[in-house]
C-alpha cells in the first residue's frame, strides 16, 4: 500500500512518463510538423489526404507518423464515409503544456515565500 507521499510521486512519475512520450513522439520534425497542421485546422481537423498533400509525406510513412501520434493520445482519426478526419486532441495538448508552465519558476517563487 502507497502512503499519501508516495502515493502524489508515483503519480507524478505516470505522468512524467506520460509527457515525456508525448514530447518524444512531437521530437521527430515530420510529426511535429504533422500535428502543427492539425492544431491550425482546429476542431474541424484535416483528412489524411490533405494532410499528406501538404507535407508531401509518402503516405506509408504519414501513416507511421500518425499512429505514433495517436498511440500517445495527442491526435484522433475518425472516419466519416470514405474519408479519415485527423483532429488534434486538445485536451490532451493542454495537459501536456500545462505540466510544463505549471512548473514555471515554481523554486523561485519558493525561495520568495521563505
Amino acid at each position: 500500500m502507497l502512503e499519501s507521499g508516495e502515493h502524489s510521486c508515483y503519480i507524478l512519475l505516470m505522468e512524467l512518463d506520460e509527457i515525456a512520450t508525448r514530447l518524444e513522439a512531437l521530437g521527430n520534425p515530420t510529426r511535429l510538423e504533422i500535428y502543427r497542421l492539425l492544431v491550425r485546422a482546429g476542431d474541424s481537423g484535416l483528412p489524411v489526404g490533405e494532410i499528406q498533400a501538404r507535407t508531401e509525406v509518402a503516405r506509408s510513412t504519414l501513416s507511421h507518423h500518425l499512429h505514433k501520434l495517436i498511440g500517445v493520445g495527442l491526435v484522433t482519426q475518425e472516419r466519416q464515409g470514405t474519408v479519415l478526419l485527423c483532429r488534434a486532441n486538445f485536451p490532451v495538448m493542454r495537459d501536456t503544456l500545462g505540466f510544463l508552465v505549471d512548473q514555471c519558476c515554481a523554486e523561485t517563487n519558493q525561495e520568495s515565500a521563505a
